[in-house]
C-alpha cells in the first residue's frame, strides 16, 4: 500500500514524503515516487519532517500502523490536514485537542463498503496506471503455495515490507 501510495500521489502531482525503517527501505521509497524519505526508527524523525515542511505540516498522511503512530501523525498535520487510516493492530489513544487545534480529520479507509461500481473504478485506475507505466507493483518474496506457513511466519516477523509477497502455485 505504501509504495503504491507514493507512486499514485506522485503521478497526481503531489509532493510526497515517505518513511521507512531502514536505509534500503528509504531508498525504495525514493525510487518509487517520494521526494524525500525519513527513517521512522530515528528518535528525531518527526522534527526532521517538520523542518522539511517549514513547520507547516503535511496535508495527508496514509497511516499503516495507527495504533503506534496516530497521536504523532496529528502533530505532523497541517491545518485541515487528514490522516487516512488503512492499518491498525490495536487500540489507539489520542488527545482530541490535537484534531481540534488544526481542524484536522481522521478517516478510516477500507474497501469493504465499496460498491461494485467503486471497486471497478479502482481496478480500472490501477490497471490504467500499470499500463501507462506510472504504477509499478514491486514483487518481494516469492513462496511456493506449499510453503504458505513459512511465508506467513516471515511476514509477521519481518522488519519491514520489501514489495508484495507472492504465493506461487
Amino acid at each position: 500500500v505504501g509504495i503504491a501510495t507514493c507512486q499514485i500521489a506522485r503521478a497526481c502531482g503531489l509532493k510526497v514524503l515517505g518513511t521507512a525503517g531502514t536505509e534500503e527501505g528509504m531508498n525504495m521509497v525514493l525510487r518509487n515516487g517520494a521526494h524525500q524519505a525519513f527513517n521512522h526508527r530515528e528518535a528525531n524523525y518527526i522534527d526532521k519532517i517538520k523542518e522539511y515542511t517549514g513547520m507547516e505540516g503535511v496535508d495527508i498522511i496514509i497511516e499503516m500502523l495507527s495504533n503506534i503512530n496516530l497521536a504523532t501523525d496529528l502533530q505532523l498535520l497541517s491545518c485541515a490536514g487528514r490522516v487516512m487510516v488503512v492499518g491498525c493492530r490495536g487500540p489507539v489513544e489520542i488527545n482530541p485537542r490535537d484534531t481540534m487545534s488544526k481542524e484536522s480529520s481522521i478517516i478510516g479507509v477500507s474497501l469493504f463498503l465499496a460498491t461494485e461500481e467503486e471497486r471497478h473504478e479502482c481496478a480500472t485506475a490501477l490497471l490504467d496506471g500499470i499500463e501507462a507505466g506510472w504504477l509499478k507493483p514491486i514483487v518481494g518474496s516469492e513462496y511456493p503455495l506449499d510453503k504458505v506457513v513459512k511465508a506467513h511466519e516471515d511476514i509477521i516477523h519481518s522488519s519491514g515490507a520489501r514489495g508484495k509477497m507472492v504465493l506461487l502455485p
